[in-house]
């Protein structure tokens, strides 16, 4: 019932205090349980032969229960220039009255008000997440500054600001962490039950909570630009937009109530003639019809389901913008890949150490940790990185020399170490070193680098980006689901080649530039109809506007997040499986809605043509079915 939902999602203000919210959400309950009362205790004076005072406890039910429909359905015809499903409730139930019907009419008005008054349950259940998310934004946080502690607002942090998070505690604010490990409860914001780890240089986000030591945490963007505040804006909107089916049902709607109206029109008039019933039979019948044939399930049909779906997904770390999005999802038959932050990591790790007879794997790599240490290049941050790992003492090295594409060179213990290409460290030697292992290495789609001491080659690192944990298992979901898989990368051919194979992707395209992968998204949409792009960085943002859906991981770039239709939090890809499952339940619930909704029409009208229905029987089923299909849309909380 679309005047109502409207009206709730004015109603329904998250800045209002939690006790308000609470009341307004039962007001139609309570309105709609003090009508069926009232008609219960009018219904007994009726057949103790009072009939006035039944009369006036009828009115009284008309208006407690009736009030608030019939004021939405006469602002929303003003408004709108159109008439709706409260406006034919309101018509039948002073139609039922004025031939003496009062206790059918006055539970129609009972059974809509109970119907509306479930729907608004449904959308405050559809809402209970975000409003748990709300609850969770702390509003204070403590601020260290020259070693002093202070409470201030969340909203004065700005980037740079030193807070320190203690056990218990809420993280106020996204950051990374400067001192201190810790876990982080985590489950709000990602769906993950499983508490997260935490340590010195790790991101924590806001609104997680802080389940061991305190730590101190470097604050990286503002409180109105952290994820936990994306999430809120993000759901916020997705509960709001309609979805096609939802646009075209409202569409629909506003056409088949004057159909409706006309019918009713002629029902008063022609059976009186046509087959000879009596003018109280012609209207009373007139009356059924304009109950029975009323679009109220049909109506219901979509919303409910769709705002389930929504956060169902917000409940498991996937957000969508829109209904248009997760309806979507449900059509596609290809998904294209960005490769580095999206199948990867992102960032390099060791993979191969080889080395001399006369140097141990250990000391190459603590002696080129000594050298690549005060470098800011990623490869040099990994391999120092995986000294750090193996706890190994890293020397001091003296008179360091960056030459800047080449690589780093610097003396330890006096002796002179070359650390980077093999052009550096001498290309024959490198490639004759240990019959060319560094070649091989490089066939495979791993970065080499080369170290080189005072006798000669003492040995080569390799380096790769390494896929996700999840990156086989959602390609696996994804193929057993008929989707085509398809990795597109700005990356050479080798690393495409070794991560397309380790991956599992059906294909792959190497070397694209960001208007490249653009014109082969729009290949996949002509051959598979709908397709989907997922990324993370600004060069994949004109490929995720040009697909059917954009998908963009959590920790991704700005500009991916705000292009995309659909945000993975926690950079899972096993979520997109679950999408789109989610995205074909939603479809199948709201087709199961719209026929069952159309056949019980159908076959009330006919019921009614045939003399068999009385109104109290067409109320039941009419509202009865439009309870059906709105508890049939509830299904889609429960996890897919």
């Amino acid at each position: 019932m679309n005047a109502q939902t409207r009206s709730f999602q004015r109603l329904f203000d998250f800045n209002k205090p939690s006790w308000l919210k609470r009341i307004m959400q039962h007001l139609e309950l309570i309105a709609a349980l003090t009508s069926g009362l009232l008609i219960a205790v009018a219904w007994y004076l009726d057949h103790q032969q009072l009939e006035l005072a039944s009369i006036i406890l009828y009115l009284s039910a008309y208006i407690i229960g009736g009030y608030a429909k019939a004021k939405e359905g006469i602002q929303d015809t003003i408004e709108n220039r159109k008439l709706n499903v409260e406006m034919l409730m309101l018509l039948a139930a002073i139609g039922s009255a004025i031939i003496g019907y009062w206790s059918e009419g006055a539970i129609l008005i009972f059974i809509f008000a109970l119907s509306g008054a479930l729907e608004t349950y449904t959308m405050n259940k559809t809402h209970k997440e975000i409003s748990a998310l709300i609850e969770l934004q702390p509003e204070t946080a403590t601020r260290v500054q020259n070693g002093v502690e202070e409470v201030v607002p969340v909203t004065w942090l700005s980037p740079g600001d030193q807070i320190l998070v203690k056990p218990g505690e809420r993280v106020p604010a996204d950051g990374v962490i400067i001192e201190g490990t810790t876990t982080l409860d985590e489950s709000a914001l990602t769906g993950e039950s499983i508490p997260a780890a935490k340590s010195v240089n790790d991101e924590v986000l806001a609104g997680t909570v802080n389940l061991r030591g305190a730590v101190t945490v470097t604050v990286s963007k503002p409180s109105r630009e952290s994820m936990f505040q994306k999430i809120i804006e993000l759901v916020q909107s997705a509960q709001s937009e309609k979805s096609p089916s939802q646009q075209w049902i409202e569409r629909f709607e506003g056409i088949y109530v004057k159909a409706v109206l006309i019918f009713v029109a002629i029902m008063m008039v022609l059976p009186h003639y046509l087959l000879g019933w009596s003018w109280q039979e012609t209207f009373y019948r007139a009356m059924v019809l304009l109950v029975v044939a009323s679009p109220c399930a049909l109506v219901a049909s979509i919303m409910p389901a769709v705002l389930s779906a929504i956060s169902n997904g917000a409940r498991n770390g996937i957000l969508f913008k829109g209904g248009v999005h997760l309806e979507n999802l449900s059509k596609l038959r290809a998904v294209a890949f960005d490769k580095t932050g999206t199948l990867t990591k992102g960032k390099p790790e060791v993979t191969d150490i080889v080395t001399r007879e006369d140097v141990t794997e250990t000391d190459l790599l603590r002696y080129t940790a000594a050298i690549e240490r005060h470098s800011n290049h990623p490869l040099a941050a990994a391999i120092v990185q995986a000294a750090e790992a193996k706890q190994t003492e890293i020397p001091k090295a003296a008179m360091m020399e960056d030459i800047a594409g080449h690589g780093v060179q610097g003396l330890i213990d006096d002796k002179l170490w070359k650390v980077g290409k093999a052009e550096f460290v001498g290309r024959e030697d490198a490639e004759r070193f240990l019959n060319g292992i560094g070649l091989q290495l490089a066939e495979q789609g791993k970065t080499i680098v080369y170290v080189r001491d005072e006798q000669g080659i003492a040995g080569v690192i390799a380096l790769k980006d390494v896929i996700r944990e999840q990156t086989v298992k959602a390609i696996r979901s994804l193929k057993k689901a008929g989707i085509h898989t398809m990795m597109i990368t700005g990356d050479g051919q080798a690393t495409a080649a070794a991560i397309a194979a380790e991956s599992g992707v059906d294909a792959y395209v190497a070397e694209c530039l960001p208007e490249e992968k653009v014109q082969h998204i729009n290949k996949l949409k002509e051959c598979y109809q709908s397709a989907a792009m997922i990324g993370d960085g600004i060069n994949d943002a004109p490929a995720l506007a040009a697909a059917t859906v954009g998908i963009a991981m959590g920790e991704g770039t700005d500009v991916a997040l705000q292009t995309a239709d659909v945000v993975l939090v926690k950079n899972d890809l096993e979520k997109l499986a679950y999408a789109i499952r989610l995205s074909r339940k939603m479809n199948r619930i709201v087709k199961q809605n719209i026929v069952f909704s159309i056949a019980v029409i159908l076959i009330l009208i006919i019921s009614n043509f045939m003399q068999s229905l009385a109104l109290p029987m067409g109320v039941i089923g009419h509202e009865g079915s439009t309870i059906l299909v709105i508890l049939n849309g509830l299904r889609l909380l429960r996890s897919t």
